[in-house]
């Protein structure tokens, strides 16, 4: 397999073309933002650890038969993935309230939800990802309502796996952000699972375990991204 020119870079990754049609490379950047892309740094060797938990967290699902666009990985920054046709939904499972939601509805930090709470957000940056519902997707035409039910699903099954794994490690799911794409036919998980993309708190002291260290400007964030990696290992 070759890897060929660039064909997307977003914020944390680069995607590449390669000589079979169907799968790309992705490659992880030590980049980081915050707060819509108005905050910006780097955190090093952030693209090591989160291709490192992504391909770990990916294999995890494989084995409960969740369908992901993950392959292999293919170095310390690459890897190797399915090509499919992101979904431009950006979908918030939350099991606590916290970040956002807390802002936005004046829920304190730290309140257990019953049930999870299911969000939608349309993925673009022009229009700053608004939040959406159902009625909304179907009216932009952004997938179809078999398509919503499906990514619900997942992204419940996901919870559950991702939940129960995490906790054996000492670390509480707090919310996570999921991407979902197209290929052959089928809804697949795609993007990345990470601390960029998950809110994780330490089971014993509610440390902060993810990028809000770096949104927050909490400290020793490349410390706690190596914590999480061994946690998992």
């Amino acid at each position: 397999m070759k890897k060929f020119e660039m064909l997307y870079e977003g914020k944390a990754k680069r995607v590449f073309r390669t000589d079979e049609s169907d799968r790309y490379v992705v490659e992880y950047k030590d980049d980081a933002t915050a707060f819509d892309g108005t905050k910006k740094g780097q955190i090093a060797g952030k693209a090591v650890v989160n291709n490192k938990i992504s391909g770990i967290l990916f294999s995890l699902l494989h084995q409960h038969h969740i369908p992901t666009h993950f392959i292999e990985v293919l170095s310390d920054t690459e890897q190797l993935v399915k090509a499919v046709e992101i979904i431009p939904l950006e979908v918030i499972v939350r099991n606590v309230a916290a970040g956002s939601f807390s802002k936005r509805l004046g829920v304190e930090e730290g309140i257990l939800f019953e049930k999870p709470v299911l969000e939608f957000s349309y993925k673009n940056d022009a229009f700053h990802d608004p939040l959406v519902n159902d009625d909304h997707i179907r009216a932009m035409g952004l997938a179809s309502e078999e398509e919503v039910r499906q990514i619900k699903e997942w992204a419940l099954r996901i919870n559950d796996v991702l939940q129960a794994f995490f906790l054996e490690k000492g670390l509480k799911l707090i919310d996570f952000k999921l991407e979902f794409g197209r290929f052959e036919g089928q809804v697949i998980l795609a993007d990345e699972i990470s601390p960029d993309t998950c809110r994780l708190w330490d089971v014993k002291t509610n440390e902060k375990m993810d990028k809000d260290r770096f949104r927050r400007d909490l400290g020793k964030v490349e410390e706690t991204y190596q914590e999480v990696l061994r946690r998992l290992v």
